[in-house]
């Protein structure tokens, strides 16, 4: 299935340079010449990307547009900028990534390669499942039990069908079977929105890694619109503390997007999920890990005693995009005991937005010079 573009533009070079990169990526593109036109599509069409040159009347309104249409409020936004327009302008009207002009097709397919990725990723964790599942609920705290049916399942949660005059709240236990493969699934979920009548959706709170692959291999071996995620971006790895890293990569997630993390040194694997705090458009971005489990702990001090063994080893790094989260733009850095991881205290410095400013106070942290504070 392709995936889909809007792009508001008025700049002839620029459309066609851009039809032929989206082109090339199996992203296909409507394009509108004014704002009028672009708004008509955000509301008659689905579109996993909206792309606007900033330098057009209307640009803002477009992507403000597409945060109100409800079924482009995902949509992955790119703002194209002149050389002398900063970056948070764009980032403040809801950009996620950024193109300078001149736009060439291979600073322009750089780029739309870690968009692609994160449209795909996007577009698969809101693909609803229609599926009836029995499922059993338990709340935690009072105890309470009750079989329910589910009307769709997805990466993220499930809808449901309540009993009538039930009004359940907070966070329950579920339990269910996926059909088929005979997997049993057992999660935390939130109450996160209410249909029409008795149907409410689910939201699924810390899911193992053991069960998020089980529910995605499932989701994709049963959806008529399966797709293959694109394969995983290879970093480098410029500095790591016990709860954030700083990763070094030309084509880099926008902040708020979920990370998966794949580590590798001297034969020790660590594997950990993790969220964008701070990102350098074609430099680097810096990660927030997410996890707090004594296994997570425990791996990440086998790959620490590993690096600390072997100093000149260069760890080898992969990360995939899991999607957008919208909520950690609310408090971004949690509470202030996470905040006094020193890496963390970087990302959340106002002068660390420009990559050289952020490298020199790195560098001042650590007390090193030149190139020894980038490893």
């Amino acid at each position: 299935m392709e995936l889909n573009s809007l792009l508001l533009c008025s700049d002839d070079k620029i459309v066609r340079v851009l039809r032929r990169t989206l082109g090339d990526l199996d992203i296909g593109v409507e394009h509108c010449s004014n704002e009028e036109s672009a708004l008509r599509q955000l509301t008659r069409s689905r579109f996993e990307a909206i792309i606007v040159d900033c330098a057009d009347a209307g640009a803002a309104s477009v992507l403000r547009g597409a945060r109100s249409a409800p079924c482009n409020k995902r949509a992955i936004a790119v703002a194209i900028l002149d050389p002398e327009v900063g970056l948070r302008s764009a980032f403040e009207q809801g950009a996620h990534f950024t193109l300078y002009k001149p736009i060439s097709a291979e600073r322009a397919k750089s780029s739309f390669r870690a968009a692609r990725a994160l449209m795909k990723r996007e577009r698969r964790r809101n693909l609803r499942l229609p599926v009836t599942l029995a499922v059993e609920m338990m709340n935690p705290q009072s105890g309470a039990r009750m079989k329910v049916d589910t009307t769709d399942l997805s990466e993220g949660g499930l809808a449901i069908t309540l009993p009538k005059r039930s009004q359940p709240q907070g966070q329950w236990r579920l339990n269910f079977s996926l059909p088929g493969d005979d997997l049993h699934i057992e999660v935390t979920a939130e109450f996160a929105w209410q249909g029409n009548g008795s149907q409410v959706g689910l939201r699924f709170v810390d899911l193992s890694s053991e069960t998020e692959q089980q529910l995605r291999a499932w989701l994709r071996k049963n959806s008529p619109a399966a797709e293959q995620d694109d394969p995983p971006v290879r970093c480098q790895l410029m500095d790591l503390s016990l709860r954030a890293c700083y990763l070094a990569l030309s084509s880099p997630f926008p902040v708020s997007t979920r990370l998966t993390l794949s580590m590798s040194a001297s034969g020790v694997d660590l594997r950990s999920k993790g969220v964008v705090r701070l990102m350098h458009p074609e430099k680097g971005m810096g990660v927030e890990f997410v996890q707090d489990t004594a296994e997570h702990r425990a791996s990440f001090e086998a790959f620490m005693a590993a690096l600390t063994r072997n100093p000149d080893a260069m760890p080898d790094l992969l990360v995939e995009p899991e999607g957008l989260e919208t909520e950690v733009l609310l408090d971004p850095f949690g509470d202030a005991e996470q905040g006094e991881d020193p890496l963390l205290q970087l990302f959340r410095d106002p002068a660390a937005g420009k990559q050289e400013d952020f490298l020199a106070m790195l560098r001042k942290q650590r007390g090193l010079t030149g190139a020894a504070a980038a490893r």
